[in-house]
């Protein structure tokens, strides 16, 4: 299993609107890299759901639901998109700045690589930030 952080902003798809509907489509990546990431996505990989723009906070826990496929919002037909199932919120939602302050967690693609949206987190991150959110790993 690999893992994963994607990002979103609240004001157009929260953690809220994830836990109604279950499982969704994440659409709209217009980045090459991210996009690349996406497509390394195998079915079951756990990704932390990030909401960005003022929060700029892990709120919760998805996993990949359906593979890769072409995104109906794109125009140019370059980009896809994969479905994301809800698995579990965090207890407490952990901030940017506590990442950043925590030196264990230097070498995370948020903290280096900040404006993408879609990025791998290693093993070591993700339990480390799974037992910041107060939950197991």
């Amino acid at each position: 299993m690999k893992y994963w952080l994607m990002k979103t902003e609240p004001g157009n798809w929260s953690w809220d609107d994830q836990v109604k509907k279950g499982v969704e489509h994440w659409d709209g990546v217009r980045n090459h890299q991210a996009a690349n990431n996406m497509k390394a996505m195998a079915l079951g990989d756990r990704i932390f759901f990030y909401h960005s723009v003022k929060e700029k906070c892990i709120v919760g826990i998805v996993e990949v639901a359906k593979l890769y496929y072409p995104d109906h919002t794109d125009p140019t037909g370059k980009f896809g998109m994969v479905d994301v199932k809800t698995v579990e919120p965090f207890k407490t939602p952990v901030t940017l700045s506590e990442i950043k302050a925590d030196e264990r967690l230097a070498d995370m693609l948020l903290v280096r690589h900040s404006r993408l949206s879609v990025s791998p987190v290693d093993a070591k991150a993700w339990k480390i930030i799974c037992k910041m959110g107060g939950i197991k790993p």
